[in-house]
């Protein structure tokens, strides 16, 4: 509790703010979902379309922006599953009371560290929509893809955020 006045309002805000980010990200791991599926359909008909023609084109370059996606919207249910790798040989030999310090350091650093990257990529999805970049084989625009990138960032940070946070206010681990 660090002695935040109301603390209850604080948990209140908190509770609300971690069930706006389970749904959003849970929102997001199905539509990572969708598009792996996408990525093995294509690939499936990439290879069964050389069998008998010629490939698929444009499919080396929707693979790669389907990837993107994929991995930047399954990043913060990552971290909400703890699914994320973590070696902490060094942490785990430190008291409770130094590891839950580091624990909440590290949740600030790489919350600060993804909402930047998320700021950062966002700034050049808008430069790549003001200035119409298309790609090079099928010459679709490519901003939305960014913009999914750095919503992935987003919300990674948001997730980081709210176990930040209860890491100061209710004084318990995230993991």
């Amino acid at each position: 509790y660090l002695g935040f006045p109301h603390k209850r309002i604080w948990l209140s805000k908190m509770t609300v703010l971690e069930k706006i980010s389970t749904i959003l990200n849970r929102i997001m791991i199905v539509l990572a979902g969708i598009f792996l599926v996408a990525m093995i359909l294509m690939t499936c008909l990439n290879i069964f379309s050389r069998l008998f023609w010629s490939p698929l084109k444009g499919t080396y370059e929707l693979m790669g922006y389907f990837g993107a996606l994929v991995t930047a919207f399954a990043l913060g249910y990552t971290q909400l599953k703890k699914a994320h790798i973590a070696v902490d040989v060094l942490v785990s030999q430190f008291s409770q009371k130094m590891q839950l310090i580091v624990q909440g350091f590290n949740c600030l650093v790489c919350t600060v560290f993804f909402s930047i990257a998320g700021w950062q990529i966002n700034k050049l999805a808008r430069t790549l929509w003001q200035t119409g970049e298309v790609t090079e084989t099928l010459r679709i625009i490519y901003y939305p893809f960014t913009y999914g990138v750095a919503l992935g960032c987003c919300l990674l940070a948001l997730v980081l955020l709210v176990e930040f946070l209860k890491l100061v206010f209710t004084n318990k681990g995230a993991h």
